[in-house]
């Protein structure tokens, strides 16, 4: 774990383990937390200081886990609740946190409390929990409002009575009501549950989303996008009264010790509004989306910094960066196109033009980078340290993201970034699954992921996952890097370069051309070879500015 003596999240590197994907322990197929207890020596060796895992609750799967039937079960397919706790001890043994995640907008529509909601019909206090209104037109035939699915489609669903239920995401998911008391007492419920479990925090599923507008109006008019960065008075995205609900949580993590910690995926127009998460008795951190959209270019990247540097920096909070996770096309694969555009929240990532991996992966090692070298902490999503592209050609007929029926098979989802990780071997599972295991993984694997698994690249000093372990081994090392300032050097155009006090300097080329490394007396850190002193177009380096000597890598 960090050095430093702030508190851990303010600085921690965070590794996000899709569960189903990251290391199948009993051979059917999908990951479980026996594959993730499995690989607790990997995690510690890879230098990273907690793991957040996608939700592993009791669920009918209907979204891989984020319909939640039970908050304090297991689901059967990862495990059980004891399980869950030798997981929580074995990670503190070795040094490493565990955040899982909580989904508090919606519930699964097995939930007990939907069943009791449907029992009860229109009126009753159970449905109060959840957002039921009638329809419009004569006959109530037409839904409430015009809302629509995250997912695709409308997000109503009328029920045989007539009254229609909101789903912001799929049917299978009903939005709880968080106007209602029972709501709110139930989740603070919930999160001491797995707080007294050993729990160090948790990841707030659209944490932006928990308040409608009373009224629920229909949605304001697509604003045209021109660039600039305004909030828009959304009915039921990122609304003010959210915020209530978060402080109540921080007095609820407070009651344990151990500097307990929520981290909010919050999308919001502006990093103003995203400050409002992470206020100083409201949530710890927020996801840095605004980074992750970011277009491959020196001015925007440098655009977002700031603002989110100021931005956080007056309410007292880290900046948490990220490039890649399990919605999003993996950042080789966006990085690797002749056009890298920036897109907005909400708004579906599209890739243009074919994919060019060997420029992608360049960019994404000089990305790692920059984004290990920035003040505040960083999230990891499982494979991006071994250069796993986005599978872009996965057979129809295994899509089983709920977006691919709902968009009516126009997007293909986002199953092409969580297909199972490679760790060894030359053929599929690529040890994911243990040997002589009864099932295939649950998504097919590309045969050139051979080349890509843990066990061949642990061997190959030059390798991406070398230096994410070399990355992470020096922020620890460092006394510059982690939570902190960082100041401007002067630099040509598409050229970053920083310094970070004490005696560290990051660059990082997005031009075509050379740069000549500023002045040095050391290369900490690489991501491609260096040539007489210049750094070759998408690249990065850390330099050292005084008398700093690694340790020798173990």
């Amino acid at each position: 774990m960090s050095t430093h003596h702030a508190p851990w999240w303010r600085d921690a590197v965070i590794y996000q383990v899709y569960i189903r994907s990251f290391a199948d322990g009993n051979g059917d197929g999908v990951g479980d937390i026996a594959g993730i207890r499995s690989r607790l020596p990997y995690l510690k060796w890879l230098g990273v200081d907690a793991v957040w895992i996608n939700p592993w609750y009791r669920s009918p799967m209907a979204d891989h886990g984020y319909d939640v039937a039970d908050f304090r079960e297991i689901d059967p397919l990862f495990g059980t609740v004891a399980e869950a706790e030798q997981l929580i001890e074995e990670a503190h043994q070795h040094g490493i946190r565990v955040i899982p995640d909580i989904v508090p907008n919606h519930t699964s529509d097995r939930h007990a409390w939907f069943q009791a909601a449907l029992a009860a019909g229109p009126g009753s206090p159970e449905r109060e929990r959840y957002v039921f209104r009638p329809g419009r037109g004569p006959d109530g035939a037409e839904p409430p409002n015009d809302w629509v699915s995250a997912f695709g489609g409308p997000a109503w669903t009328r029920l045989p009575d007539g009254e229609w239920y909101l789903h912001l995401f799929a049917p299978e998911q009903p939005d709880l009501n968080w106007q209602h008391p029972q709501v709110r007492a139930e989740f603070e419920s919930i999160l001491r549950f797995w707080f007294a479990r050993g729990v160090d925090g948790f990841r707030i599923d659209v944490a932006h989303g928990l308040i409608k507008h009373p009224e629920l109006p229909d949605l304001p008019p697509r604003r045209a996008d021109d660039g600039r960065r305004e909030h828009v008075d959304h009915p039921h995205w990122d609304r003010d009264e959210v915020h209530d609900i978060y402080r109540a949580w921080r007095r609820v993590a407070d009651e344990f010790p151990g500097d307990r910690s929520f981290v909010a995926e919050a999308w919001a127009d502006t990093p103003e509004r995203l400050a409002a998460y992470v206020r100083r008795d409201g949530l710890h951190t927020a996801f840095n989306f605004d980074f992750l959209m970011s277009s491959w270019d020196a001015k925007d990247l440098r655009s977002v910094i700031d603002d989110s540097l100021a931005m956080l920096g007056a309410v007292g909070a880290p900046a948490t960066w990220v490039l890649s996770n399990h919605d999003v096309v993996r950042h080789p694969s966006r990085y690797g196109r002749k056009v890298v555009r920036r897109w907005t929240v909400n708004e579906p990532y599209r890739p243009e033009g074919p994919l060019d991996l060997e420029l992608g992966t360049r960019r994404a090692r000089a990305a790692a980078l920059l984004m290990l070298a920035l003040p505040g902490g960083a999230y990891v999503y499982q494979g991006e340290e071994l250069g796993l592209p986005e599978v872009e050609d996965l057979p129809e007929q295994v899509l089983q993201d709920p977006v691919w029926e709902r968009s009516g098979h126009t997007d293909r989802g986002r199953d092409g970034c969580r297909v199972p990780i490679p760790w060894s071997g030359r053929s599929a599972p690529y040890g994911f699954s243990p040997d002589g295991a009864r099932g295939e993984p649950w998504l097919p694997q590309p045969e050139a992921w051979a080349e890509l698994s843990m066990e061949k690249q642990k061997r190959d000093e030059r390798s991406m996952l070398a230096l994410y372990r070399a990355a992470l081994r020096l922020r620890h090392e460092h006394p510059a890097l982690g939570d902190g300032d960082l100041e401007w050097l002067d630099a040509p155009a598409g050229v970053l370069v920083f310094r970070r006090e004490p005696g560290f300097v990051c660059a990082v080329n997005l031009s075509t051309e050379p740069y000549p490394l500023p002045e040095h007396t050391s290369v900490l850190l690489g991501s491609g070879p260096l040539e007489d002193g210049v750094l070759a177009p998408d690249q990065a380096v850390w330099l050292a500015t005084d008398a700093f000597t690694p340790v020798p890598a173990a």
